[in-house]
């Protein structure tokens, strides 16, 4: 997850599938009893699951450029020609940086008995530099906020810089867990550029994130050529253990990270169409992103929301229905370190907006699903009056509406004025995982999915066959 984060016909290798066959005409997109069957047979289904299990436990880790990412793009494209989905390429040119050798140790401090070094748990962010072989050893300056990294100016030069911002879980507990990540994320995407322009010789940030069980939590930086220094996520133990040292006097590490930045890599955005009827021109986009970090095998980021996705069309195809609008299944590229799949797609469809009716993304994992949000207009809402009905028996019957409600690789579509959906999660225990090494299948109650499959089914079916104004995205977002 990241919070932003030619013509298709020229640019796809298109692979073709067998076609949806024997399928019902659509019905209105509020008939409850349809939304009904839609709802029931997403709660029946342990489609998405299993895909997931397919994709975490055969593919693992997924980042861009790597040997994991081409296999989870033919592994998705396989299922969805099995299912009988028309089936389309798209290609995407993505960063390929690669992890190293990665180890911090406390070397000299206050009080530390002769010969003891402490080790601390890291790992290095996306777009990290890399240290000689050996390492380099430099004395820690620890900052709170960019306030106080830019009054400490005069000793951050030749220092390795630790920004150490405590993750409000209480404000993630109350259901603010996004806006307690974007608080922490800006010092870990954007700490390391400025203390590398104020001569840092390495950044260090506390991990962003959840669960203080001495997990690190990686992440993407802004670091650019020519100030690409080492930087790395530490555990939250281990920010505070330094603190705690820093208060007795100096203290130093030895950092060794090894990553390589190799040249761009070439990939796809994954796209699954069920065609529709007398629309079909015009789209509705379900999706979530195939990459995920390289520490764990991204189960709730991203891989439950390509996995639903895919559940989506599983769902309405077994049902034998056939939308007026296509649903288009989209698994993205490379949100996590560069957004190329979103661009990409973007770019391709820039000229012709309106044929893309509405964009439903999910990159929050599968926590309790409470609903749906959408970038509607206010005078729209009444309209999905049918589908939070149909889900109100499973507990997601809420609406609600924001003035801006995309993932990171919708949100170019949602400024051009296409209304941009996602499921309402609770989120207050996503980031104890995201971005670490515990970011695995077992996390994912499969209870939790179906329910989200079910909220994502319904959403879809209403918005590819409905005549209501729902309108566009309240204002384009710059």
């Amino acid at each position: 997850m990241n919070l932003r984060k030619p013509a298709l016909s020229a640019l796809f290798i298109c692979l073709l599938g067998a076609g949806f066959s024997g399928i019902a005409s659509a019905a209105s997109p509020s008939d409850a009893a349809t939304l009904d069957k839609i709802r029931d047979a997403a709660m029946q289904s342990d489609y998405s699951y299993q895909r997931l299990e397919d994709l975490t436990d055969l593919v693992g880790p997924r980042l861009s450029g790597s040997a994991g990412g081409a296999a989870a793009v033919e592994q998705v494209a396989a299922a969805m020609r099995a299912l009988g989905a028309k089936v389309t390429l798209q290609p995407v040119k993505v960063p390929h940086w690669v992890r190293g050798e990665e180890k911090g140790e406390l070397v000299d401090y206050k009080g530390r008995p002769a010969n003891v070094t402490q080790r601390v748990v890291l790992t290095a962010l996306g777009g990290s530099g890399a240290t000689p072989a050996a390492g380099l050893t430099a004395p820690i300056v620890v900052v709170h906020d960019f306030d106080e990294l830019k009054a400490r100016a005069a000793e951050v030069k030749g220092a390795i810089v630790l920004f150490d911002v405590v993750f409000d879980q209480g404000m993630a507990d109350r259901g603010l867990a996004g806006n307690a990540y974007g608080q922490g994320s800006r010092y870990r995407t954007n700490g390391p550029r400025m203390a590398a322009e104020l001569g840092a010789v390495a950044a260090l940030v506390r991990s962003v994130g959840g669960a203080d069980y001495r997990l690190p939590h990686t992440g993407a930086t802004n670091l650019k050529d020519g100030q690409r220094i080492p930087a790395a996520a530490v555990t939250a133990e281990d920010s505070m253990l330094i603190g705690r040292l820093m208060k007795r006097g100096q203290v130093k590490m030895k950092l060794t990270l090894t990553p390589q930045i190799l040249p761009d890599a070439d990939t796809f955005n994954v796209i699954a169409d069920l065609p529709g009827s007398d629309k079909s021109d015009e789209v509705v986009i379900v999706s979530g992103h195939l990459d995920s970090w390289d520490l764990a095998t991204g189960a709730h980021d991203d891989g439950t929301g390509v996995t639903t996705s895919m559940g989506v069309l599983e769902t309405i195809k077994k049902l034998g229905l056939q939308p007026r609008r296509t649903i288009r299944m989209v698994a993205w590229a490379n949100e996590e370190n560069g957004l190329k799949g979103g661009n990409t797609y973007f770019e391709a469809n820039k000229g012709k907006l309106e044929k893309q009716f509405a964009a439903i993304e999910t990159d929050g994992g599968v926590g309790r699903t409470f609903g749906v949000m959408g970038s509607v207009r206010r005078e729209a809402e009444k309209y999905f009056a049918p589908v939070t009905n149909a889900l109100l028996p499973i507990g997601a019957g809420v609406f609600n509406r924001r003035d801006s409600a995309s993932g990171s690789d919708v949100h170019q579509l949602e400024a051009g004025g296409v209304p941009a959906f996602m499921p309402y999660v609770d989120t207050s225990a996503y980031f104890n995982y995201h971005h670490t090494p515990a970011d695995t299948f077992d996390k994912v109650d499969p209870v939790n999915m179906k329910k989200h499959v079910a909220v994502m089914s319904a959403l879809a079916w209403y918005l590819a066959n409905t005549d209501d104004p729902i309108g566009r995205a309240p204002e384009p977002l710059k």
